[in-house]
């Protein structure tokens, strides 16, 4: 069998016919999101379980939204925000969001880094340019319709987390109790982590990301938007929104509660209580869960890592492209969308830059919580309004469970924001 043969099975995989709520998911899951959660379970043991139930639905709302808002209108959430935002604001908005994604892109090339030296022994910082350039490469040599498909396949390093919890003893009938039923006192502490979670849970990159892969993946097909469409593509489409956003994000919740699990029956247990990078809580694993648990976990980081990184430089190169009016697409080459790639270029390059500056990347993810946490309220307002008015989204506005749902995620996170400022 020839490679072109071989390709073609491939390509007829299920996996390959999911949409971009999976790797949305994913990407939620970067080796930042992976520090926070570990965290959790080192300090607050399985008390911390019952976050992911209670974020599901309402980082799940807030995706299918974004997704909705880019598959009816055939445009992004940058550029349907012209419509809702002054120009300055808007600018403004999506300045702070390039930042914030720098930020936490040289927070998470960095933990890829300590973990891959971990593993292989070579110098961390030489590892750490070995990632910028691969995903550079793969980003802006690749096409979207190749690419796209990669990180399909990359979705599956998250199941590196449930994989650990068969290296370790769980308690399972204490941990479904804690799961409904924890025992938490709800101090500054406490407070600060639940914060740490939904920020990372629900981050602004993610909305930009999967409404702009609609967008693509509508012009892969040759297709137009749902406000051109018939009535039994309309109904196909929206039924496949709510399908692959809910279950791409399911996946990255049930993830992200394998690696609080994870780290609660092993850490927590004997009194490791503080995790402040990636690196540490795989080598922490080690001794206490075996080589397999490390190896698995240490994997599991650097394969969402290579998703992570491409989606946060690409988040925030469609969002600032559409403000302007420049051409964004992954399925163009540079010569056809220049400007779009060099905010990709720019955004990967400066965060490798900022390792070697006198930034720690703890700092880095700190700096990156707090301006996520400034534009993450205001978006996500944004988004109820547009995927409200009939003006935007024709027939096709939120559902009153949509509503209810969002603007209920839209005021918890604006009670993080307040308290992360107040803390």
């Amino acid at each position: 069998m020839n490679f072109s043969a071989i390709w073609a099975r491939i390509k007829q995989h299920p996996l390959s016919r999911v949409g971009p709520g999976l790797v949305t998911g994913v990407a939620d899951d970067d080796p930042s999101g992976i520090v926070t959660y570990s965290q959790a379970g080192a300090q607050f043991g399985l008390n911390m379980l019952w976050t992911m139930p209670f974020a599901y639905p309402l980082m799940s709302t807030i995706q299918v939204l974004c997704a909705r808002i880019g598959r009816v209108t055939g445009r992004g959430l940058s550029a349907n925000m012209k419509l809702a935002f002054p120009p300055a604001v808007l600018i403004a908005l999506v300045s702070i969001l390039l930042i914030a994604n720098v930020l936490n892109i040289a927070a998470d090339i960095a933990a890829m880094g300590e973990v891959a030296q971990l593993v292989t022994g070579i110098n961390w910082h030489i590892m750490t340019g070995v990632f910028v350039l691969l995903t550079l490469i793969l980003q802006i040599l690749i096409p979207y319709r190749h690419y796209v498909f990669f990180l399909k396949w990359l979705s599956l390093s998250l199941l590196a987390y449930g994989a650990v919890l068969f290296t370790v003893h769980v308690p399972w009938g204490e941990v479904v109790w804690k799961t409904f039923f924890p025992t938490i006192t709800f101090n500054a502490a406490s407070a600060a982590v639940v914060v740490g979670i939904f920020g990372t849970t629900i981050s602004p990159y993610l909305f930009f990301w999967q409404a702009s892969q609609e967008v693509e993946d509508m012009n892969l097909r040759h297709e137009n938007s749902l406000l051109l469409g018939n009535a039994k593509e309309i109904h196909s489409e929206l039924r496949r929104i709510q399908w692959d956003t809910w279950s791409g994000m399911l996946y990255s919740n049930v993830a992200a509660y394998c690696i609080i699990l994870a780290t609660a029956v092993t850490l927590h247990v004997v009194g490791i209580r503080d995790i402040n990078t990636a690196a540490e809580a795989a080598s922490a694993l080690r001794p206490l869960a075996g080589e397999f648990a490390f190896m698995l976990f240490a994997l599991g980081i650097l394969g969402v890592g290579l998703m992570g990184v491409p989606v946060l430089a690409g988040s925030a190169a469609y969002a600032l492209s559409e403000v302007f009016g420049w051409r964004s697409s992954l399925e163009d080459n540079a010569a056809q969308a220049g400007k779009f790639y060099a905010i990709i270029a720019i955004s990967v390059l400066g965060a490798l830059a900022i390792q070697y500056s006198p930034i720690s990347p703890m700092k880095a993810l700190f700096w990156s919580a707090v301006l996520n946490g400034v534009v993450a309220v205001p978006l996500m307002v944004a988004i109820m309004i547009l995927s409200s008015r009939s003006s935007v989204m024709g027939p096709h506005v939120a559902t009153l469970s949509m509503k209810i749902l969002g603007w209920l995620a839209t005021g918890f996170m604006a009670v993080a924001a307040v308290y992360m400022f107040v803390a």
